[in-house]
């Protein structure tokens, strides 16, 4: 019998049809499920009465609130909170598969010390008196010897009552060094500090904006509260809300918006300064609010008299579209018609902060953008930014140091933070590794860490090795194994997110004070205390005034009385909040020398240098004529805590095949290179090489190279060590020269087929 192609092709669709329709397969396949299923060795959970409990998710800074459904005492689904600010129901990926890392084998089981050499991940297991007794013998002999001030201490947040009663030990003890987890909030509090005169983190209210420019940040990337901004973004779709993404690559924030602009990178504050020329030149600013409620728009003069450029002149002389398309790559067109488009919308918000918002970014930069929204007299309306003042919760009386405390304070801290040359600036993280490598003896002779990563977040992560393994003592609060503890001499495992009580103030860019309350999900388990409850049995074995700064009988008591009144309705409800709030008019809202809005601050010079200049990427153009850009993802967690097996596993094969790690390039640029897709190569920037893949993409720009953040650990971990490349390793700290603070946006590369 002949079968001609008519025939074959019409047995194929038959055979496929009569498949689908048949019940065989599913019948075949519901057996298989069944038959899986009752395998002796297949976990099943036991049976138990159905509850749920809220909480609120602390694997990042954005403070999502949480439900969690349980079995018995067993925590076996968590969803977004249903009604808490922000979020309202929403979660992150990460926050939703928390259980993995309650449940998950990295968790650290009972107090620690370290018997090998440092980070060879050898420990004896040891009581908990006996941690406690070694570590306050080991840093009394600071206070002994005088050197009180070389206590330092490093947390993810300087916001609640964990990180105060850090910062309170260190002042009863002596020292100023604490420190947090740099991020982009550091920028934007002293951009306030410079512009407002306050000291308040920014608060976008975002659900009322009907135009968004964003200069890259990554709003449903995890910017922010990722569960406020998946509703936001969702919102902003069904209102027709532009949204202008600038930025290098087409992340999924950039191809979601309405429109994309790719930028050259370290530019985006000279747009927004081509952006305000416009605007001022065709007057289509806000004259009520620029002529009676700021400073610095017109020429000015300093403290000493003499005259400065104001604003419009230096951003009217210089900031042209035609000059600002040189150096941005961007369209003087677009640029004139992107000025008019936000300057017609009625609550037009600018934001920045790249990707998550793990750099803090330059200052210069963050003002630039500010201005927009101040020029537009977007401040403290609705759809705009405002100054949201922290939470006041916290009431403690001061506490008293003795005078061996008192002389100590007076050193100034290790990182160079509030000094003459910074003092605006409250933490400098990154410049401690450098501090510590460059002195004869470390600046910090004893560290405690907690809820922080260091290790692995901090840029240069071989020169901050370097730097930890110069400090006699590092002490790590650590919930789970990470690339940190492994560094440290002894470990006094802190409970896991779904097991311990903690206040969550007010998250990054919320426009509302508010408190949240993590509360215990689980059992917790038996080996681990609250870091709260180590730092006090810490306080109380060290003795004298240090004890008595610690008059509580633990975290849970200390928490309950800080919150007085509001404890029944953060219990009841998860939070509390001002519903009333509403920010200050303009008459009253800023704390400046002029009482106004400054436009320029004598802080960045007698030009105000607002967003003049680009940081340059570290590394010489010829030796390393492309750029690596670093990107965040959802899927990945670049933070204080991993990746949770789940989230690996959602990874595309062209970022990470096995343990292989992939490298975005245009394909222009890697057909100059002699690359092909899916070839190995080599990148190689400043700070060292790596073995990649290459995969094309159209969505990045000629000349540059793009990784993510979040894979690459160390740590032992199954499902995560080796995985990858850590981004942190290959590029290095760019110091802003007003704050001090990290303003890298990438660094300069090279990539050739291995």
């Amino acid at each position: 019998m002949k079968i001609d192609r008519r025939s074959f092709l019409s047995l194929g669709i038959g055979v496929t049809a009569g498949t689908t329709l048949s019940p065989l397969p599913w019948k075949l396949t519901d057996d298989l499920s069944i038959w899986t299923q009752m395998w002796p060795w297949t976990p099943v959970p036991k049976d138990g009465e159905v509850s749920y409990v809220h909480s609120v998710c602390t694997l990042c800074p954005g403070g999502c609130g949480i439900s969690v459904r349980k079995v018995a005492d067993r925590a076996v689904k968590i969803e977004g909170m249903d009604g808490y600010p922000g979020n309202d129901g929403s979660a992150c990926p990460l926050g939703l598969s928390g259980l993995q890392l309650l449940y998950g084998p990295t968790a650290i089981q009972s107090p620690l010390k370290r018997v090998g050499e440092r980070g060879a991940g050898k420990w004896q297991k040891i009581s908990w008196e006996a941690a406690i007794a070694e570590v306050a013998e080991k840093i009394g002999r600071l206070r002994e010897d005088g050197k009180a001030h070389t206590l330092g201490c490093i947390t993810d947040s300087d916001c609640g009552t964990v990180p105060e009663l850090f910062k309170r030990f260190l002042t009863a003890f002596g020292s100023p060094n604490f420190m947090r987890t740099p991020s982009c909030a550091d920028t934007y509090e002293m951009t306030l500090k410079l512009m407002h005169g306050t000291d308040a983190s920014p608060g976008f209210d975002v659900e009322n904006a009907n135009f968004v420019l964003s200069f890259g940040s990554g709003i449903i990337e995890g910017w922010g509260t990722p569960g406020r901004m998946f509703r936001a973004h969702s919102a902003w779709k069904d209102k027709k809300v532009k949204v202008v993404q600038a930025e290098p690559r087409l992340s999924n924030t950039a191809a979601k918006a309405g429109q994309w602009l790719p930028i050259s990178p370290g530019t985006e504050g000279i747009l927004a300064l081509g952006l305000a020329h416009v605007i001022i030149k065709e007057n289509l600013y806000d004259k009520n609010f620029v002529d009676n409620y700021s400073f610095g728009f017109e020429d000015w003069k300093d403290s000493t008299g003499k005259v400065c450029k104001g604003f419009k002149s230096v951003v009217t002389d210089r900031y042209t579209p035609g000059y600002v398309s040189g150096i941005t790559g961007i369209d003087s067109g677009d640029i004139e018609a992107l000025a008019r488009e936000f300057a017609g919308a009625s609550s037009p918000l600018a934001i920045c902060g790249r990707g998550q918002g793990s750099v803090p970014g330059s200052i210069h930069e963050f003002m630039a953008v500010h201005a927009l929204n101040a020029l537009m007299g977007n401040l403290n309306r609705a759809g705009g930014v405002s100054a949201v003042q922290r939470a006041d919760y916290i009431t403690w009386p001061e506490p008293e140091p003795d005078r061996v405390a008192q002389n100590s304070l007076k050193n100034e801290r290790a990182d160079g933070a509030g000094s003459a040359r910074y003092p605006y600036t409250k933490s400098l993280l990154t410049r401690l590794p450098a501090a510590i490598n460059s002195a004869e003896e470390s600046p910090i002779q004893a560290l405690f860490v907690a809820n922080a990563n260091p290790c692995y977040t901090l840029p240069d992560t071989e020169q901050v090795r370097e730097a930890f393994a110069k400090i006699p003592l590092i002490v790590s609060f650590a919930a789970h194994m990470n690339e940190t503890a492994e560094m440290a001499d002894i470990i006094l495992p802190d409970l896991g997110h779904l097991e311990r009580y903690e206040d969550v103030p007010t998250p990054f860019g919320m426009n509302t004070p508010m408190v949240g309350l993590a509360r215990p999900v689980v059992s917790p388990r038996k080996g681990a205390r609250h870091v709260g409850d180590a730092l006090l049995l810490l306080a109380k074995q060290m003795g004298g005034s240090i004890a008595k700064a610690f008059p509580w009988t633990g975290y849970e008591d200390c928490l309950k009385k800080t919150m007085g009144k509001s404890w029944t309705g953060l219990t009841e409800n998860g939070f509390v909040a001002k519903a009333d709030y509403k920010p200050a008019g303009w008459d009253a809202a800023f704390a400046t020398p002029s009482k106004k809005f400054q436009f320029m601050s004598e802080a960045c010079g007698h030009e105000g240098k607002t967003g003049l200049g680009a940081v340059a990427a570290e590394g010489d153009p010829k030796a390393y004529p492309l750029v690596l850009i670093p990107y965040d993802s959802m899927r990945l967690s670049g933070g204080a805590v991993a990746n949770t097996p789940f989230l690996t596993k959602t990874v595309a094969d062209t970022v990470l095949t096995g343990k292989e790690a992939w490298a975005e390039v245009n394909p222009k640029t890697g057909g100059k290179l002699g690359l092909a897709e899916g070839v190995h190569a080599t990148l190689t920037t400043p700070k060292g090489s790596v073995r990649v893949r290459v995969h094309f993409s159209n969505g990045m720009m000629p000349g540059m190279i793009a990784m993510p953040r979040g894979l690459g650990h160390t740590a032992p971990d199954a499902y995560l060590a080796g995985k990858g490349i850590n981004l942190n390793a290959l590029v290095g700290p760019v110091a802003d020269p007003t704050s001090g603070l990290d303003a890298a946006w990438g660094i300069r590369a090279n990539l050739v087929i291995a």
